[in-house]
């Protein structure tokens, strides 16, 4: 044993993550860069629901001080135009979202409200993050920079991350802020 280990057992925790966006944002992209570092230039449609999983890395408990292995499970949830009770059910016993949406589409942005609201009427205190992905296809000089930052203040709460699904800037630090949020939420 190392000096300064513990043998303490490490606390086995699973908790179901929703991903969330517009048809087209790379949901299904940033999921695949998370989970197995892969990124696939064409735009292959989610149908139904795909679900993928990962466990971040060992971390100690910020409360109990005991080591905690967190396994996400992503629910990659196939775009619909209007949001309907079959897709509400995919949001039953979720723990966290990550909101996703284009830094090249505005519009995107516009409909996160479409997606948002729904989630928050079955899960009110579940963290979410937001990715906003692409962004290795504007400049910070662009104008979409700015407008994304000041849009992202009207969701309180919540954390607000430039992503990028094919070169994987960000990514692994969307998932593993969603990752600390969670333990927090649960007093861990």
């Amino acid at each position: 044993m190392v000096k300064g280990e513990s043998l303490q057992k490490a606390l086995e925790i699973s908790k179901k993550i929703c991903m969330l966006g517009s048809f087209g944002v790379g949901k299904s992209s940033l999921v695949r860069r998370f989970v197995y570092d892969l990124f696939d230039e064409r735009y292959l449609t989610t149908i139904g629901v795909q679900i993928s999983h990962r466990s971040l890395p060992k971390r100690m408990s910020t409360f109990s001080r005991s080591p905690v292995n967190l396994k996400l499970i992503l629910w990659d949830l196939a775009h619909i135009d209007t949001m309907n009770d079959v897709i509400k059910t995919y949001f039953r016993g979720s723990h966290g979202a990550v909101l996703v949406y284009d830094i090249t589409r505005p519009e995107s942005f516009d409909r996160t409200a479409e997606f948002l609201l729904p989630f928050r009427e079955i899960n009110p205190n579940s963290p979410v993050i937001f990715a906003v992905n692409k962004c290795d296809l504007l400049s910070p000089h662009h104008a979409n920079y700015g407008l994304f930052l000041e849009k992202t203040k009207l969701f309180n709460g919540g954390s607000c991350l430039f992503t990028s699904a094919r070169t994987g800037e960000r990514v692994e630090e969307a998932f593993h802020q969603l990752g600390t949020l969670l333990l927090e939420a649960d007093g861990r």
